[in-house]
């Protein structure tokens, strides 16, 4: 409970147990006093780190590379155990039996867990990462994805991570778009139910 003061303040004292003090009675806010909630997030780049982080490990399986990259993000839980908690990234490494890369992947890894630490909006390195193009050509990932580089598929694996402790978010789909979405899925589904029943004759 807060307390508007409207004077100046010109001396105090501290009241102790069995003092006769009249308490200050309480004051109840008004809806428009009420302070709106803001999503803070912004970090101190002295912020110490704790004894034990959350996050979550990605593996990235390149046709570039013989052996496969583990790409590590560890989230600080900020304001824990409240209705305010929320997870940031806060540093990032990249793992490999592959030595070719060792330098600038040390260095990238080493950047962009400074940026983390330094808080604020760090949403704009996936789109930097994103648009890296290798001058060699990309490859297509499992599903018919195309990536333009290693350094792109770092970009969307931190994109995906971001996603997931709701850092970003997926634009919000129109009517006109999910009515396709669920034509196209029924169709999908009674081809599939047919196929089905033509197998068991």
């Amino acid at each position: 409970m807060s307390i508007k003061i409207s004077k100046k303040i010109k001396g105090y004292s501290v009241a102790k147990p069995g003092d006769d003090v009249p308490l200050i009675p309480a004051v109840a806010l008004e809806a428009s006093e009420v302070p709106p909630r803001a999503e803070v997030i912004q970090m101190h780049e002295k912020v110490e780190r704790p004894d034990a982080l959350v996050g979550a490990t990605y593996k990235i399986k390149s046709p570039l590379f013989e052996h496969a990259l583990y790409v590590t993000i560890n989230d600080i839980v900020l304001n824990e155990g409240t209705e305010y908690e929320l997870r940031r990234p806060f540093e990032i490494f990249i793992n490999s039996k592959n030595m070719d890369h060792f330098q600038w992947i040390v260095a990238l890894t080493r950047i962009m867990s400074a940026v983390f630490r330094k808080g604020g909006d760090v949403t704009f390195l996936v789109e930097e990462l994103k648009a890296v193009f290798d001058p060699r050509g990309g490859y297509f990932k499992a599903g018919g994805v195309y990536m333009p580089s290693i350094v792109a598929e770092l970009g969307a694996i931190i994109e995906q991570h971001l996603k997931m402790i709701g850092l970003l978010h997926d634009p919000e789909m129109s009517s006109e778009q999910r009515k396709l979405i669920a034509e196209k899925r029924a169709a999908y589904e009674s081809r599939v139910a047919s196929g089905s029943k033509k197998n068991l004759k």
